[in-house]
């Protein structure tokens, strides 16, 4: 109902009180120079990174400094505050920020992204519903990731996500759901009692949160079966078609199969088309985990390896990698959005509300209610740099960790260890003269010993039967004179362990 349907005047500005009961602590004032002085804090943060150490272990006196913070009893005024920040905060980062960072997946932060943070705050809304930007921004930057990746996209068909890890736990409700339904059981009303078990199919490379998605859906990770990879890292078919027929001989019933765009090892890049094939046949969900390496589609030289990906009917994503959006920001992406609302949705009669439309609000795709204003960040990260500078940047990475991996394999003191098929780099140092023991030992111990030299950040995992380091490249910033100092930088820890 308007104001004009009312009768009522429409609300002037000069009817409101120009002071609240705050304004003797804060004002416009305050906070713009505050804000210029937090501009400058940041950018001098940011332009200043690659001169300094990637990471450093923080002193016991700065680490208590944090820990042990007392409640303050009064407050502090804006510019002591960011001085506080400056001081005790930014002079200890995680390093990711560094283009000399080869750790775990963890990206820079896009400057533009950075900048929408700040307005997405100072708009705070819950972006669970209702006719306003946040909202209407979320459903074009779901569509635009979709389209960045080549996937299906319903209106509808997706949701931003704290992470992928929440956005595993989205779609594989909905394969759940869909699996009972099919099996004759509603799960929202009945729960998975009566219900054979459901069965889901993973490799050893599969990422942790797939398997504490199926515990907390009450799957039981005891019903993830392992299924073997080739040489290549892939999935093999052969070996799932064999899992699947004896589940269902033994009464069992299967249901999902999770294939990887990216592993969180080596970047392998699962063969879709054959596993789209079976899953169609087997009338199994076909869920792909592209947390990190779905945006690898984007460089023309590796694309071929994602053929396939569409025919997936759930797809995990982390805009928060690759792309550099801040943290947090992951997406859910499925090709039937009647499979993902008819999971989720939950609308109490507080919620009713015409002005969201026939697509509903956010919560009725996923679990949460309240929101953040995810979407502005993706928005301006992506329209900051646009497809063609995205696909650059990435294309950059890729083409860094090959040459890395070239490095590696012309060096004698070191062995790569998988084909680098996106931006990972998976290798290890040789250590001649030691027994396969000794190595690994070696090996495990190599990425703490490069951290703490401060110049390089790598880390480590087991490949198979072996420890090794993994470097993944996300930064665009970085050069090859980078990449040649982490191998020194490897090799100079080695020799210092070796003595």
């Amino acid at each position: 109902m308007t104001t004009e349907d009312t009768g009522a005047e429409t609300p002037r500005t000069e009817d409101f009180p120009a002071e609240h009961p705050l304004a003797e602590d804060f004002s416009a004032e305050d906070f713009r120079a505050a804000a210029h002085a937090a501009a400058e804090l940041v950018s001098d943060y940011l332009a200043e990174l690659p001169g300094r150490p990637v990471w450093q272990p923080m002193d016991d006196d700065a680490r208590r400094a944090l820990l042990d913070a007392p409640l303050p009893a009064g407050g502090r005024p804006l510019a002591e505050l960011l001085a506080a920040i400056g001081q005790d905060v930014l002079p200890h980062p995680m390093g990711n920020g560094n283009p000399r960072f080869f750790g775990w997946v963890n990206s820079a932060p896009a400057p533009a992204g950075v900048l929408a943070t700040l307005a997405a705050a100072a708009m705070n809304p819950s972006s669970a519903g209702g006719d306003h930007a946040d909202v209407h921004l979320e459903r074009a930057v779901v569509r635009w990731i979709a389209e960045l990746v080549g996937f299906p996209h319903p209106a509808g068909g997706g949701l931003l996500t704290s992470g992928t890890s929440m956005a595993t736990i989205v779609c594989l409700a909905a394969a759940r759901d869909r699996a009972a339904r099919r099996a004759g059981r509603d799960i929202r009303e009945d729960g998975l009692a009566g219900l054979p078990p459901l069965v889901g199919y993973v490799t050893g490379e599969t990422h942790s949160c797939v398997r504490k998605a199926a515990e907390l859906l009450g799957l039981g990770s005891r019903h993830l079966r392992t299924v073997a990879t080739g040489p290549d890292g892939r999935l093999d078919t052969a070996d799932l078609r064999a899992a699947v027929e004896r589940d269902r001989a033994a009464g069992l019933l299967p249901f999902l199969v999770v294939a990887s765009a990216g592993t969180v090892g080596t970047g392998a890049v699962d063969e879709f088309g054959p596993i789209a094939d079976l899953c169609e046949e087997q009338d199994l969900w076909l869920h792909v985990d592209g947390a990190y390496g779905a945006f690898g589609r984007l460089d023309p030289a590796i694309a071929h390896r994602y053929a396939g990906l569409e025919r997936a009917d759930s797809l995990a994503l982390d805009p928060h990698k690759w792309l550099g959006v801040p943290v947090d920001c992951g997406c859910a992406l499925v090709r039937d959005t009647d499979e993902l609302r008819a999971t989720f949705s939950l609308v109490p009669s507080y919620l009713r509300d015409e002005a969201a439309g026939a697509l509903g609000w956010f919560s009725e795709y996923g679990t949460e209610q309240t929101r953040p204003f995810r979407a502005l960040k993706v928005w301006a990260t992506i329209a900051h740099r646009g497809r063609t500078g995205l696909a650059r940047d990435i294309a950059r990475c890729t083409d860094l960790a090959r040459r890395l991996g070239e490095l590696v394999r012309a060096d004698d003191e070191l062995e790569l260890l998988a084909e680098v098929q996106t931006s990972i780099v998976a290798f290890r140092h040789r250590a001649s003269g030691l027994d396969p023991a000794a190595r690994d030992a070696l090996n495990r111990d190599l990425p703490a010993a490069v951290q703490r030299r401060g110049r390089v950040f790598v880390t480590g995992a087991r490949l198979g039967e072996h420890e090794m380091l993994r470097a993944c490249l996300l930064n665009a910033a970085t050069t090859e004179d980078d990449l040649r100092l982490l191998l020194a930088e490897v090799k100079d820890a080695a020799r210092d362990l070796l003595a």
